[in-house]
């Protein structure tokens, strides 16, 4: 296992789950597996301080009945705390139906609604109104591919509001080259304002060391960007 890697088979390293190679045919599957074979506090995105991404949230002073898209949500803890800081309209979406069930399970569904849909191939999440804030920890960083890139940034033009939030939190430069087998694209503040392109004004951006449950340190970059009340 390279230095750079992230597996939770790799005692003092792991982020994630283990995966044989980075050819999955099936990343519902790949996901479910990791939370069906692993406790939640000790998968490598496991999070016991949020307070990079409070911070962030509280910088858009947006109001408690916003629209809150969590994009690739699995189970976090992000959504107990934000129901618990009164937000009531909250959206998770993951490839896993299994994490979404835990999450569900967890936090009840009275401000929640959870949505199984592939990022880079919507269906159901074409189909929902514009949210006020969309947030990605650790998502995007997986679509090494171009074509899934796009798909991924047309979707958030499209979903969110004029006014709106977008917060994104993935490795940085010096971040890891592989989490659960496969390959990450890693990130600058500068990459990101380019993929999101001209309709999106950066806010604030910050590195971050996220140390995981084994104890291993992986390097973020924290962005937040407002979508443009004038799209060009």
């Amino acid at each position: 296992m390279e230095e750079n890697s992230c597996n939770i088979s790799d005692k003092g390293k792991s982020c994630c789950s283990a995966v044989g190679d980075n050819k999955i045919e099936n990343l519902s599957a790949h996901w479910d597996n990791a939370y069906n074979n692993s406790l939640e506090e000790k998968l490598g995105w496991f999070e016991t301080d949020l307070s990079p991404m409070l911070q962030l949230i509280s910088k858009t002073g947006l109001e408690k009945s916003a629209t809150i898209l969590n994009a690739g949500a699995g189970s976090t803890t992000l959504i107990d705390t934000l129901i618990k800081n009164k937000f009531s309209n909250i959206i998770a979406t993951d490839l896993s139906q299994v994490a979404l069930n835990n999450l569900s399970a967890r936090v009840g569904q009275e401000h929640l609604t959870c949505i199984v849909d592939d990022l880079t191939s919507p269906t159901e999440l074409n189909t929902i109104s514009p949210v006020d804030l969309w947030i990605d920890r650790a998502v995007l960083h997986f679509f090494t591919d171009e074509k899934d890139q796009k798909f991924y940034f047309d979707l958030i033009n499209q979903k969110v509001t004029k006014g709106g939030f977008v917060i994104l939190a993935e490795f940085n430069l010096e971040g890891a080259k592989k989490c659960s087998g496969l390959d990450v694209k890693r990130y600058s503040k500068e990459a990101l304002s380019e993929k999101l392109g001209a309709n999106f004004e950066l806010i604030d951006s910050f590195n971050y060391i996220y140390q995981m449950p084994s104890g291993a340190d992986r390097p973020y970059i924290y962005t937040l960007f407002r979508k443009n009340y004038t799209i060009s």
